[in-house]
């Protein structure tokens, strides 16, 4: 049961829908309310390749069991060699390296983009995401506190920094 990481396509887009569903749900790794919806993912994909953003997606099987992503961080002309990614395993696939795999890739295609630092968002009080970062060189950066609101509480965001040169 090898996992190959791959460049995601329309062909992917049911199983890259199934995983952020479930995050938005079940998790604060999402902090959006409602479901997406087929057509908002393959509009966001394909802005996303349009844009020159990779989306990479981990294959097992013919089962997406994972996707990572990353793009723009702001909207200034000054942040262009800052990105922010993303990076999602299945529910019931955590835990088999899935994710280390795709962060990876995501660190090799940003840095051969020629960018200088990926940044992550995460929910302060996501210790296993924060762990998970940590193995891969990121810092944290800085706590936006109680800027986030979901399942009826406030969330804090952690921003993670990792330098690529």
């Amino acid at each position: 049961m090898q996992i190959k990481i791959i460049p995601a396509t329309t062909y992917h887009l049911t199983g890259l829908l199934n995983i952020v569903n479930y995050a938005i749900l079940n998790t604060t790794a999402v902090y959006d309310y409602e479901p997406r919806s087929y057509e908002d993912m393959k509009t966001w994909l394909l802005e996303k390749l349009a844009g020159n953003w990779p989306v990479i997606v981990a294959e097992q099987d013919g089962e997406v069991v994972g996707y990572a992503s990353y793009g723009t961080f702001r909207f200034k002309e000054g942040f262009k060699y800052t990105v922010e990614h993303s990076v999602y395993v299945a529910n019931g696939h955590t835990g088999k390296g899935i994710g280390n795999k795709l962060v990876a890739e995501l660190i090799v295609l940003a840095r051969a983009q020629g960018l200088h630092t990926m940044i992550g968002c995460i929910d302060a009080y996501n210790a296993g995401s924060i762990a998970f970062h940590k193995k891969f060189g990121f810092k944290e950066a800085g706590i936006l506190i109680q800027s986030g609101y979901k399942f009826d509480r406030w969330l804090d965001l952690l921003f993670m920094q990792l330098m690529l040169k």
